[in-house]
């Protein structure tokens, strides 16, 4: 079951007008969506949509999910600005009927689960991708503790086991072909939230059986 404190928490954040991670895609995931040819795809955790919206715009059949409401309706309203369409639901992901091999690529980015659930949900997660399908996946890193102590605005979560580290990534997705899994230092200026410099893990896979 959700939790009601984590659901509230997304709720409210996504609640004001503004986007709370602004509109634009996130660097990393326009980087490595661009060059794949594009097919079906799925964003977990999704939020207000500036993800899967791009997505959609560059050909892309996207699916998408998120445990909030308000975050589907801005992403629907981003959606419709832009002219494009997202098949986005609200729940958590084993209520959601995902198909297996549903998706030629699946995009996590920030995509910070429960501690006790985030590795389940990848290996779920991991059964909706085709082979030869891809992983794009960009989170904080537990370095990141250090950063969130030099600067709040930064953002992402506060408790380490919420965080990623590449051993994890490693042990979620061990039948991937790794093209890229690093933990890197970078700048952010994502919308109210994600500002400053952060360390993330980056991790993109292709899936081998």
């Amino acid at each position: 079951m959700t939790d009601n404190t984590w659901l509230n928490r997304w709720d409210d954040r996504y609640s004001n007008e503004e986007f709370a991670y602004g509109t634009d895609p996130n660097n990393y995931l326009k980087e490595q969506l661009v060059p794949l040819k594009p097919g079906k795809i799925l964003f977990p955790a999704e939020g207000e949509g500036r993800n899967a919206v791009f997505a959609a715009t560059q050909g892309w059949q996207v699916s998408a999910f998120d445990i909030s409401s308000n975050g589907r309706n801005k992403a629907l309203q981003l959606a419709e600005q832009l002219q494009t369409t997202i098949d986005y639901k609200v729940g958590e992901l084993s209520t959601l009927n995902y198909q297996p091999e549903q998706f030629d690529a699946i995009a996590l980015i920030y995509a910070h689960f429960p501690a006790d659930i985030k590795s389940s949900i990848h290996q779920m997660l991991n059964q909706y991708l085709r082979k030869g399908g891809f992983i794009i996946f960009e989170a904080f890193s537990k370095s990141h503790l250090e950063y969130i102590a030099r600067n709040e605005k930064v953002g992402g979560p506060k408790d380490i086991e919420s965080l990623f580290s590449i051993d994890e990534i490693k042990a979620d997705f061990p039948d991937y072909k790794i093209i890229e899994l690093s933990e890197t230092e970078i700048e952010l200026n994502e919308g109210l939230f994600h500002n400053g410099t952060g360390s993330v893990i980056r991790f993109v896979g292709q899936k081998l059986v």
